[in-house]
């Protein structure tokens, strides 16, 4: 059998796989990129990838007039999800879905930006992201979205309603980030400096609450992550 393949489109350099790039790994992926309005986003439907990850980015899912960029991926997931082939959206992914599945997606009461927790529901503490309850995760967004129908919601935070939802083994759309490393933020840090000094939030808040809580996230969201690859069909 031939080693399945991981394609994670990303939209900022520094918002990568993370965390996430090891356990996809040992699972037996075979890792590529696909740079948004810089690479060929139809490649990540010609590769058709056993798995495909929209990572998350500073713009809206509903601005495709002015990314158009978005519209490329919007259609790459309606047809992976009509098929139900295995897709994990983080924070803008996770809208994306979110819109793919024909859901609104819009503007919060506020941005959501810093460590807190989650609130896991009744079928996310059943599922892969029990290994997150009760232990705090990065928010970093300003947009929401409605439930896509069809999907569970898996998690809640008292700012937003989805903060997680899944369909089935193969769709987990994440709106926070699991997959952020420690070392890594000083790089968010500086390409969100615009964002945060906006929002009146502390660099050095955000950089303290990363070395406390980052390395406990990056053990548990190794362990979730491992655990929703298990439930694929190609496991």
């Amino acid at each position: 059998m031939s080693q399945p393949r991981a394609v994670a489109v990303r939209h900022v350099s520094f918002e990568d796989l993370g965390s996430f790039a090891e356990p996809l790994k040992r699972a037996g992926y075979e890792i590529s990129y696909v740079d948004a309005d810089v690479a060929d986003l139809d490649w990540a439907v010609t590769a058709d990838p056993e798995l495909l990850v929209v990572l998350g980015g500073p713009i809206g899912a509903y601005e495709e007039a002015e990314y158009p960029f978005l519209n490329t991926e919007l259609n790459i997931l309606q047809q992976r999800l009509a098929t139900g082939k295995p897709t994990l959206g983080i924070c803008l992914g996770a809208q994306l879905i979110a819109r793919a599945l024909g859901a609104r997606v819009y503007p919060g009461p506020t941005k959501e930006i810093g460590w807190g927790d989650i609130q896991l529901t009744v079928a996310g503490l059943a599922g892969p992201l029990r290994h997150l309850d009760g232990h705090r995760v990065l928010h970093w967004h300003g947009d929401t979205y409605d439930l896509p129908v069809g999907c569970e919601r898996l998690a809640s935070t008292a700012i937003c309603e989805n903060q997680a939802f899944g369909r089935g083994a193969n769709l987990l759309g994440l709106q926070f980030h699991p997959e952020v490393l420690g070392q890594n933020i000083g790089r968010w840090l500086i390409g969100h400096a615009v964002e945060i000094a906006a929002a009146g939030i502390s660099p050095s808040s955000i950089r303290q609450d990363t070395a406390a809580f980052g390395p406990d996230l990056q053990l548990r969201a190794t362990a979730m992550l491992e655990d929703w690859l298990a439930g694929l069909p190609l496991a």
